[in-house]
């Protein structure tokens, strides 16, 4: 009988593959690929997304908990602010990631512990919502920020 993983070790051991997975939605998605960024920067925040993601299926905590804070969701809100992503843009591309998350889970579904994979899709969405969150926050704060006077 073939060994079963976790979804925290198959997501940590297939990243890349859907980091390719959620690279090509992104670059065939009408809106996103209008911002022009190398395959480097609109990657950049993956890994430590990933290991964010990892980390908590790890180490749960209950569903809608908010999560800790992750410095790499709130630089990634202000930088796709600088590179000139729209909120709604920030938004999609969440929402492709979670795809490819999926995606690579049921690739490798006969890879995972039996009878607990609909509690780490649960899991997955709330963390790379709390993620989205933050870095809504940030994009949010920044544009505030810019919106000030300049003080002399």
């Amino acid at each position: 009988m073939p060994q079963k993983f976790d979804v925290a070790t198959v997501l940590e051991r297939e990243s890349q593959l859907t980091i390719n997975n959620w690279y090509d939605r992104v670059e065939s998605g009408l809106d996103l690929a209008t911002v022009p960024l190398s395959r480097d920067e609109r990657c950049a925040h993956l890994p430590a997304m990933f290991h964010d993601l990892v980390a908590r299926l790890r180490n749960p905590l209950p569903l809608g908990t908010h999560a800790l804070t992750s410095p790499a969701a709130h630089n990634h809100g202000c930088l796709r602010r600088d590179q000139g992503y729209s909120a709604a843009m920030i938004v999609e591309e969440s929402r492709m990631l979670q795809v490819s998350i999926f995606q690579t889970l049921q690739l490798h579904v006969e890879d995972t512990e039996p009878g607990v994979l609909l509690l780490y899709v649960m899991v997955i969405a709330d963390e790379v919502d709390s993620q989205l969150a933050q870095a809504m926050s940030s994009y949010i704060t920044e544009a505030s920020v810019d919106e000030k006077p300049i003080e002399v």
